[in-house]
């Protein structure tokens, strides 16, 4: 910052040293232009010419000139008033020489003090800067809760205070969010493992029977299904944050009917009933990735049900919309949702339970897509369940006028 301030100082120094010696010169100026007739006027009125000595016949007439007619009938020529012009000019180069003395020694005088304030006020100005450049040196993943929080009225720099507190709140969010993530999928694919790993030393110890031989081959082979679905959904994810490469239209609204066949069988298995009402809705995007939110979100719908309840799905110009039945959601964990293995309940590992990236999945894809989700807990009537919607941003050039 040392470079900063020796350079706004020498800015602000450098203004004001000019704006003192065009003002100086200005005085100068305007004070030669009128000291010549006002010092006349003054010794011409002190000393009357009719007291002055006779001078030669032929002296300089000039003096008629500067003698003002208040005087009086002015002498005859011969009685010469050359002394007060020559008066007049000595007293003008004196006052002259005295004034630019005086001028230089307080024009030196102001930039010294130009240089000092310069560098109070470049000390002033930069100051947030320098707390804005230690707070940010002193951060770290384990601090990121500190805030510059700088104080003073609204201004450029307290605006910009401000944003960097901003952006470390979504920092610190972000990073949160990934330690969480990182802690889940640890826990996740450690869980698997672990019960690989039990139901290989307790289910195959000694000689098993065939029967508990095959029993323990389908939960492996259950285990391994889970796991691969969960490092699926992970790369899903981690692609989906990258952006879309190419877009295309896809029609959302049959989309949603191929994910509700899809999961019809499902859904009577469980007693859910699904109910479409699918007007037509075409978005510019991927269409695996759309089918795949889709998919999860119907699929949550039927999961996170009771029995005898119902899903039912919309599409049209307003977006999509999925809402089921099902267990009550309190308000304050519906956002938490839409974090990766975040689950309404604990897991209990039992079959198609899922690993709780389902909600996640969509998000990231909405988010690919430049699309937004809201996702609130159904509180009217009887029950619970969840309702989520997806805003599309509307294509490019609609609504203009050609």
């Amino acid at each position: 910052m040392g470079g900063e301030r020796s350079r706004l100082t020498a800015l602000y120094g450098g203004l004001l040293l000019l704006a003192g010696a065009l003002l100086t010169g200005v005085v100068y100026f305007l004070v030669k232009e009128g000291l010549y007739a006002s010092i006349n006027v003054a010794m011409t009125t002190a000393v009357p010419a009719q007291s002055l000595e006779e001078l030669p016949a032929t002296a300089s007439p000039l003096w008629r000139e500067a003698v003002p007619p208040s005087l009086g009938p002015l002498p005859p020529r011969g009685r010469g008033v050359a002394i007060p012009r020559v008066l007049s000019d000595a007293a003008e180069s004196a006052a002259l020489e005295r004034l630019l003395t005086v001028s230089l020694v307080a024009l030196a005088v102001y930039a010294i003090v130009s240089v000092a304030l310069a560098w109070w006020m470049a000390g002033r100005v930069l100051r947030p800067v320098a707390v804005i450049t230690d707070t940010a040196r002193r951060l770290s993943g384990e601090n990121l809760h500190e805030r510059i929080a700088l104080p003073g009225p609204p201004g450029e720099l307290k605006h910009l205070a401000d944003t960097f507190d901003g952006m470390l709140g979504r920092m610190e969010r972000l990073v949160s969010a990934q330690q969480r993530f990182a802690a889940n999928a640890a826990h996740e694919l450690r869980t698997a493992l672990a019960v690989q790993r039990a139901a290989a030393e307790i289910g195959l110890a000694g000689e098993p029977e065939p029967q508990r031989v095959a029993r323990i081959r389908a939960k492996l082979i259950e285990v391994a299904d889970d796991s691969e679905r969960t490092i699926e959904g992970l790369l899903l994810l981690a692609a989906c944050d990258q952006g879309l490469r190419e877009r295309r239209p896809v029609a959302v609204h049959e989309t949603a009917r191929r994910a509700a066949q899809a999961l019809e069988a499902e859904a009577e298995e469980r007693g859910v009933t699904v109910e479409l009402d699918a007007r037509p809705l075409t978005v510019p995007g991927d269409t695996v990735l759309l089918d795949r939110l889709l998919h999860n979100l119907v699929a949550n719908g039927v999961r996170h049900n009771l029995a005898g309840g119902s899903v039912r799905v919309r599409t049209g110009p307003q977006g999509v919309e999925v809402e089921n039945t099902g267990p009550a959601v309190p308000p304050d964990v519906v956002p938490l949702l839409f974090e990766p293995f975040r689950r309404l309940t604990e897991r209990t590992l039992a079959p198609g339970e899922g690993a709780g990236l389902g909600l996640s999945i969509v998000d990231s894809i909405v988010r690919a897509h430049g699309a937004t989700a809201e996702a609130t807990a159904n509180t009217e009537g009887e029950g619970g369940g969840l309702t989520v919607r997806v805003r599309f941003a509307p294509p490019a050039g609609r609504g203009t006028s050609r």
